[in-house]
């Protein structure tokens, strides 16, 4: 089992993101469980999401302690959230910032970066300054991870999105080859 923790502050879209993983999975064969996290329950405030990823069915009904991924959608959140919290030893990490991944002291886990801020903004995904980026950071775990395809990835995205479908599938292909770290 694969198992995948979005950290996020509301409104930049975690939850989203987590279901978007979820179906393009779904539509390669897997099973999958998507499922939020909430705080308090406002736009700015901590989230975390996750999702289940297997070749057989799930049966854990749990929290995802463990992580084997970690993806972390705004990166002030690390000044107060600890991201790598339970995360396996070795496991990758995605920041969405312009900052390149050594400049992050993360251990021995494997810090991968994308401006999905920036990929987000120039799709016109949100505002400057409340920028949507779940699609942008999926397109990255795509190519990260290899565990869903792009092209699964962008029918998911197709599918959940309300608006801007197209905007939002340039956003993850964009990101998808943008990742810092490879």
């Amino acid at each position: 089992m694969y198992e995948v923790r979005f950290h996020g502050r509301g409104g930049q879209g975690a939850v989203t993101a987590a279901n978007i993983l979820a179906v393009a999975a779904f539509k390669e064969g897997k099973e999958v469980q998507a499922f939020p996290m909430f705080g308090v329950e406002r736009r700015g405030a901590p989230v975390m999401a996750f999702t289940r990823i297997d070749e057989k069915p799930i049966d854990v009904k749990t929290l995802i302690y463990n992580p084997d991924f970690v993806v972390v959608l705004d990166p002030t959140l690390m000044e107060v959230v600890n991201v790598t919290e339970g995360l396996k030893d070795g496991s990758p990490v995605i920041i969405n910032t312009k900052k390149n991944p050594e400049e992050f002291n993360l251990g021995n886990y494997k810090v991968y970066t994308v401006d999905a801020t920036t990929i987000a903004v120039e799709n016109g995904l949100g505002t400057p300054m409340s920028p949507i980026v779940n699609t942008a950071i999926i397109g990255s775990f795509a190519r990260v991870s290899g565990i869903v395809k792009l092209e699964s990835v962008i029918e998911a995205v197709r599918e959940l999105s309300p608006v801007k479908k197209e905007e939002n599938v340039k956003a993850a292909e964009m990101a998808y080859k943008a990742v810092k770290g490879l």
